[in-house]
């Protein structure tokens, strides 16, 4: 059985800090891979973007593989794979959290009210994950959790 920890990823500093965190864990506790997720969605359609206009996928994967990059380069110390599924981002982590050793999120992300101790999505993987769940906050450069 591969032994994985998801995290999420959308580009914010706590989703970074929280990236930092999940590739130490595994590193530390031998875990086969951390599975980094950016989810993506259509603004209010189901057609596909028109030409031209950038297409929400490919902005997902885009800002995942920088962000994983930025912080490990081209050989993190453990396996990262990346990881751009369609939907809302809490429903997407939760379903990779399914069968995951834990789930890894920012306190944070890019939406919301500022000030929040926990963003919604944060918030979300807390309270329905099925598994155990770190959230990481921004301020934390070093990854230590919080």
């Amino acid at each position: 059985m591969i032994r994985r920890i998801v995290v999420g990823v959308d580009g914010s500093p706590a989703a970074a800090a929280a990236l930092r965190w999940a590739v130490r864990q595994a590193a530390a506790t031998g875990a086969d891979v951390v599975e980094a997720v950016n989810a993506w969605e259509l603004s209010g359609s189901v057609l596909p973007p028109p030409v031209g206009v950038h297409d929400p996928q490919q902005v997902a994967a885009d800002v995942l593989h920088e962000a994983v990059v930025g912080e490990f380069g081209e050989t993190p110390e453990v396996r990262v794979t990346e990881l751009v599924p369609p939907g809302p981002a809490s429903a997407a982590l939760l379903g990779r959290a399914a069968g995951a050793e834990l789930l890894v999120v920012g306190s944070r992300g890019l939406g919301g009210v500022g000030g929040l101790l926990l963003g919604s999505v944060s918030r979300h993987a807390v309270e329905h994950a099925p598994c155990p769940v770190v959230v990481v906050r921004a301020g934390h450069a070093d990854g230590t959790a919080g």
